[in-house]
This record gives structure tokens, C-alpha cells and sequence, in this order.
């Protein structure tokens, strides 16, 4: 193999390990979403859920689903 062939055959091993390194970048920050976008949901079901209970001037259910969030955490 020639020195031309080597420095070509390095230079496509770098990029390579390059886009590989990239790509888990990408893949934890898309892991990071799905965490951040679950977490989005469950705040909008516990603002759903309390609500009613706070329309209907349920004083008991309001604080029972705050303890539930909190311990939740």
C-alpha cells in the first residue's frame, strides 16, 4: 500500500469514527426528549386531573393528587 492509499484509508477510519461519535451524540439527545416529552405528559395529566377536583371545590382530592405528584418526584 502506498502512502497516498494510507493517508486515504486513515482519513475514511477518522470520518467514520467521527460519524459514529456523532451519531450517539444524536441518539442520547433524542433519549434526552423522549425523557423530557414523558415528563410534559404527566404534568398535563396532574393539571387535568386537578382540574375538576378544584372546579368542584374538592379540597381533599386537590391536596391527595399534590401528595401523589410530590412523592411521584
Amino acid at each position: 500500500m502506498n502512502i497516498k492509499q494510507r493517508v486515504k484509508t486513515r482519513a475514511s477510519q477518522s470520518a467514520t469514527f467521527d460519524l459514529r461519535k456523532r451519531v450517539k451524540v444524536l441518539e442520547d439527545e433524542v433519549q434526552e426528549c423522549r425523557r423530557l416529552n414523558l415528563r410534559v405528559a404527566e404534568l398535563t395529566d396532574l393539571v387535568m386531573e386537578l382540574l375538576l377536583p378544584v372546579s368542584q371545590q374538592d379540597e381533599q382530592k386537590v391536596r391527595d393528587l399534590l401528595v401523589r405528584y410530590q412523592d411521584s418526584l
